[in-house]
């Protein structure tokens, strides 16, 4: 373990944790049953070539095939992006923006992984939910994360592009809208891990990052019931770009900060007795 966190402490800001969570899948354990009682054991076989794929960058849960998002484990692959806890910042939103009444129908737009959406789930689960992504290889990862996280026939999942004409027009309206559009700058100097690993469709959003925020929020007024909530993901620096997007769609915006206090998302609402106005 000394050796391995030593071998990535060069590569990752996260060495000796990245270590512990590769050793415990290589002994079939988790985290906490290896302290407990594996840490005399030997070393696994497949170990080393755990700790060779994460030291070229390849992230660990794409190794293990599994991440944690709101308090649940979600499958994994290189379809979708890695779940980060700077995303619960939306959830987390969401709580509080739904206090007196719990929303009936959500509608997770790029849903990934579906961890957006079944953590919303697992908020309210009496709640139907409708997940969409213009990959099918994510959606195939989503379909298994709604066989563990949700009941059955409560989450209908769409292979669907809001780049295409007429994709949401049988979708009906929603309560609550979530979104993690792609919002990262085509020139933006990323992380090995991210830049090499995490699929390039979900991350990159034109010259300013702001390409799918332009396409897709002056179509969420349609898809919202009266006094409904959109809640979108944005990057640290993009709040003011993003927000002037949303007014001029007719929405009022309120920001939401992650724990690092850095804009994380933006929650959209049409005020009462206005209309869009368009983008």
């Amino acid at each position: 373990m000394r050796a391995a966190t030593e071998l990535l402490g060069a590569r990752t800001d996260s060495a000796r944790l990245d270590a512990e969570l590769l050793m415990a899948h290589a002994l079939g354990t988790s985290r906490s049953e290896l302290f407990l009682k594996r840490m005399g054991d030997a070393e696994p076989a497949g170990f080393a070539a755990l700790i060779a794929r994460r030291a070229a960058h390849e992230p660990v849960a794409y190794i293990i095939g599994d991440a944690h998002f709101w308090g649940l484990k979600f499958a994994v692959t290189p379809a979708v992006l890695v779940p980060r806890a700077d995303s619960e910042t939306l959830i987390e939103a969401a709580v509080s923006a739904f206090t007196a009444q719990p929303p009936r129908r959500i509608l997770d737009l790029g849903t990934g992984s579906g961890c957006l959406l079944l953590a919303a789930l697992s908020e309210w689960p009496g709640a139907q939910g409708v997940g969409i992504d213009a990959s099918k290889d994510a959606l195939a990862v989503a379909a298994r994360n709604a066989e563990v996280h949700a009941q059955p026939g409560q989450v209908s999942l769409l292979a669907r592009d809001w780049n295409q004409a007429g994709w949401s027009g049988d979708l009906g309206q929603f309560d609550l809208i979530l979104a993690n559009p792609p919002y990262v700058e085509d020139a933006a100097d990323l992380e090995p891990a991210v830049r090499d690993h995490e699929p390039a469709s979900a991350l990159f959003a034109g010259l300013e990052g702001l390409d799918d925020y332009r396409v897709l929020i002056p179509q969420l007024p349609v898809l919202l019931n009266d006094g409904g909530v959109a809640l979108i993901e944005i990057g640290a620096d993009q709040a003011d770009q993003v927000s002037a997007i949303a007014a001029r769609a007719g929405f009022a915006v309120t920001l939401h900060r992650d724990l690092g206090e850095r804009p994380r998302a933006l929650e959209l609402k049409i005020p009462l007795g206005n209309g869009a106005l368009g983008a």
